[in-house]
């Protein structure tokens, strides 16, 4: 045992289990492996090598006499019949039929919902009423033909936890390091962590190291740990985006085959039942590329649901499970990025339109995971899965500890949208209940899961806008502030890496185009790439003049108009009351570098103006920023704020004063769509329409 079998078994004595040993088994019988592991800490509770042999095989029995799967249901039940009463392993509930006054409970693998079952088994495990709990179950044969039930539950033992304490969960949990808690985590669901640590040679440069990799795998928990959450993961076959949903949770279900319908998912109007979403806290989507729709009213309940936890069917519903969507895509992501035709959702079924689209709170690049192979099967020992999954069914419903986390820390960007909000917040509040489910992180760990929450959001967001003839989903660059009041705008390294040398851009019919340039897009704020053009470079005079830019004009970037009057200037004021939104200050940084690289100024001086006291105060911290930048390269910058400041004007220490229409914000908006030409390179953006007075101070 390594040092972190060492303090599993220290500080969760009972509740761990040799994961390569589940492993093993899973070979030779398809079960799920919560119930693999219940099995193997009964029988396999040694480190003895004879003992453990032995263990595997009485598991191995166990199953082949009394795991039954739904296509055997028939030969179960006659089975009953023939000898009296058999054992079985299954899942199984209880519910009370108002008509006849009294509970029967169902087994799911069985294939019978009229089991008669005393009273004692559920008022003891009160589990079997709420949703069902796995458990050995002896059924045995009813042979009073009056009785209008053929079975009845002679014995009852739940392979669930019939008890779970969080606080001593939690307990255990503060013995860990972040790092040491977040490879618990990966192995207690079969992971194996050293390898990402370590990643062989063959994977390098294909998918993450550290703790990006890391994250992508506990990102697929997040349905698992957070209500009325939906997820979606594309990528490759063979990566285990299901397995997840299929094998780690008793609070999961798994939908394959492609088929949902209102009645078996949400509401049956004929049956007045509640369908998959008032049982499961999670519901998984396998596949959903071949996802067939039976009826025209379940997506937009869907829709309805996805959005608020709640519908309407003849009745109001409301519940907690989360949706998580998993699929392949076989395209080359480089080739689907750089397409003007297709965006990542590329595989989804055409009824998943916008609107279903935006209502996804993180997607998952499914590219990015390696695909499985038994290195990457964890070794060592990991939480029991039923145990784990406990704490997190306990967090699904519990969260106040964690939304004043994000009340305290969490301050995001001016592009940061109403459902954009509502996901990076679910996003991050999930994270921190799997990564710190004692609610104590760092500034540090807070702001990385916080980023890693904004990526997924805005990978939503980039898709949508890219397929879409408006500019509804245009605002792509979602930010937070870190407590240092400094904001920080996140990229999917996709979109920011992929796309080298690609203009997209929507033409006059709202279609998108594709150009292809001899430059670099560079998605960084503080750069500009080298693109020179002499069609647009404009040497001009310094002599007083009026220049005016009509609309859609380009070649008009801050060094074309001003450079040439700022050249032998030892100080430059401008005074503009609309330096105070991101693109204006951005814009003005961009006026200020290109002072630097002139070299003969020694002090700039700003008068703007601001919309309210909070824009006052956040302005205030950027500028100070600018000025401590500015000092680093010898120039003295000042600032002021003016109420009453309407013109927009320069003025230089070398008699110049220019008089500006529109002051320094005259391009036009790009509309969050950054991949264009003119996104970095002034010079190559269209201007709106302005003019320019450029006046000797003495006349």
């Amino acid at each position: 045992m390594d040092e972190l079998d060492l303090k599993l078994n220290e500080f969760y004595p009972g509740k761990v289990v040799r994961k390569d040993l589940v492993h093993d088994i899973k070979k030779a019988a398809n079960v799920p492996a919560f119930v693999l592991e219940f099995l193997l800490a009964k029988y396999c509770a040694t480190d003895d090598p004879e003992e453990i042999i032995a263990g595997k095989m009485a598991v191995l029995e166990v199953v082949e006499k009394n795991y039954v799967r739904p296509d055997e249901a028939n030969k179960a039940q006659s089975m009953v019949q023939q000898k009296g009463r058999h054992k079985f392993i299954d899942r199984i509930h209880v519910k009370y039929k108002e008509r006849e006054k009294r509970h029967w409970a169902e087994m799911e693998n069985f294939g019978s919902n009229r089991i008669a079952i005393n009273e004692k088994f559920y008022k003891d495990n009160e589990k079997l009423l709420e949703g069902g709990v796995w458990a050995e179950v002896t059924v045995g044969y009813n042979e009073i033909e009056d009785d209008d039930y053929a079975f009845y539950i002679e014995d009852l033992k739940p392979i669930q936890l019939s008890r779970f304490d969080f606080n001593k969960f939690l307990e255990g949990r503060r013995n860990f390091t972040t790092e040491e808690w977040i490879n618990v985590v990966l192995r207690s669901v079969g992971i194996n962590p050293e390898i990402i640590d370590h990643l062989p040679p063959e994977y390098k440069g294909r998918v993450p190291e550290g703790k990006r990799l890391k994250f992508h795998f506990l990102a697929r928990l997040i349905p698992l740990v957070q209500a009325n959450y939906n997820f979606i993961e594309l990528g490759p076959r063979g990566t285990g985006k299901s397995h997840f949903y299929s094998e780690f949770s008793p609070y999961c279900t798994l939908i394959s085959g492609g088929k949902a319908s209102t009645a078996t998912l949400l509401y049956n109007n004929a049956r007045k039942k509640v369908g998959l979403v008032g049982y499961w806290d999670t519901i998984g989507f396998d596949e959903v590329g071949n996802l067939k729709i039976t009826d025209t009213d379940t997506i937009q309940i869907m829709k309805d649901y996805m959005a608020k936890g709640r519908f309407s069917r003849g009745r109001e519903v409301i519940a907690n499970a989360s949706f998580a969507f998993v699929g392949n895509i076989d395209h080359s992501i480089e080739q689907v990025v750089r397409s003007s035709d297709h965006s990542l959702f590329i595989t989804l079924p055409k009824a998943f339109d916008f609107a279903i689209q935006d209502r996804f709170f993180y997607y998952l690049p499914g590219w990015e995971i390696p695909k499985m192979d038994p290195r990457w099967y964890a070794s060592n020992y990991g939480l029991i899965t039923d145990y784990f999954a406990e704490a997190f069914h306990h967090m699904l419903k519990n969260s106040s500890a964690y939304s004043n986390i994000l009340s305290s820390k969490m301050r995001l960007g001016p592009n940061v949208e109403g459902r954009d909000d509502l996901a990076i917040q679910k996003t991050s509040m999930a994270l921190l209940k799997i990564i710190h489910p004692d609610a104590n992180p760092t500034d540090e760990e807070f702001d990385e899961i916080l980023e890693y929450a904004i990526e997924g959001r805005r990978r939503v967001k980039e898709q949508m806008d890219k397929m879409k003839d408006d500019d509804e989903y245009s605002r792509v660059d979602l930010s937070y502030f870190n407590k240092d009041g400094i904001e920080k705008i996140i990229y999917c390294p996709e979109s920011k890496a992929v796309l080298q040398g690609i203009s997209l851009k929507k033409g006059k019919d709202n279609t998108l185009q594709i150009e292809s340039v001899n430059a670099e897009l560079n998605f960084d704020a503080d750069r500009t790439p080298e693109v020179q053009s002499e069609n647009f470079t404009k040497q001009t005079e310094t002599k007083p003049k009026n220049l005016k830019i009509l609309y859609g004009d380009i070649g008009y970037s801050y060094e074309d108009v001003f450079k040439s009057y700022f050249i032998g200037a030892e100080s430059i004021t401008i005074q503009d009351p609309y330096i105070r939104l991101k693109h204006q200050i951005s814009n003005f940084i961009k006026l200020a570098e290109m002072i630097v690289k002139i070299g003969d100024c020694k002090k700039i001086h700003l008068i703007t103006s601001r919309d309210d006291r909070d824009q006052r105060e956040e302005n205030k911290i950027a500028f100070e920023q600018i000025a401590d930048s500015l000092y680093e390269n010898d120039i003295q910058f000042t600032f002021e704020f003016s109420d009453t400041i309407h013109g927009r004007e320069v003025k230089t220490s070398n008699g110049w004063r220019i008089v500006m229409d529109r002051g320094l914000d005259y391009f036009q908006s790009l509309a969050g769509n950054y991949l264009q030409i003119g996104a970095n390179d002034q010079s190559l953006r269209p201007c709106l329409e302005t003019s320019f007075d450029f006046i000797r101070s003495d006349e």
